[in-house]
């Protein structure tokens, strides 16, 4: 089923999300659902609160472009892109790389804004499977990229609060229509 997808301004795409305690049948068609409604809205990566479910809970597919990332370790042993995908994960820990980079992102939550958001280039992220197994994916590129943004949504941040000052002055008008626009629905 397709949900809808929050916009900026919503109460809880702020929330820092419970930690997900039970996988029970009504997580599973959650996750079923938001595979849907993010293949539905043409996006790689969805995180519950952006559905309005406040827990630790998201999933990303860049599975279109494998050549976006360099490398890719899965426990330590390397690992292709599609074995992963779509990635599903509770309760995620992350770690990451000193070196940074400039990369586009945009959000389904926040409808035509894109700017380009400084991130550390990789990352060694702790996921949680629904089955009780644990992946811990080393990787670059797209995914790293999107396993920090899914992340920081369950943690109440946003991609636009990681934009350097004067980007965020340029965006404070797209950001205050936007605003207004949630308030009049």
């Amino acid at each position: 089923m397709i949900r809808k997808i929050v916009q900026y301004g919503h109460p809880v795409l702020r929330l820092r999300c419970r930690p997900v305690t039970e996988v029970n049948e009504e997580l599973i068609e959650l996750v079923a659902d938001m595979l849907d409604t993010m293949v539905e809205a043409n996006g790689v990566g969805l995180a519950a609160p952006q559905i309005g479910e406040d827990i630790r809970l998201a999933v990303i597919d860049v599975s279109h472009d494998p050549e976006c990332i360099s490398f890719l370790k899965v426990n330590g042993e390397d690992a292709e892109l599609d074995s992963i995908m779509p990635l599903i994960f509770i309760n995620p820990d992350l770690a990451f790389g000193q070196a940074k980079e400039f990369g586009m992102e945009g959000c389904l939550s926040l409808r035509g804004i894109r700017a380009e958001v400084r991130r550390p280039e990789t990352v060694k992220a702790t996921l949680p499977q629904l089955d009780g197994s644990v992946l811990v994916v080393e990787t670059d590129g797209l995914l790293a990229r999107a396993l920090q943004h899914e992340i920081d949504h369950l943690n109440g941040v946003l991609f636009v609060d990681r934009l350097p000052a004067v980007t965020k002055v340029s965006m404070k008008n797209r950001l205050k229509r936007l605003l207004e626009e949630y308030e009049g629905s």
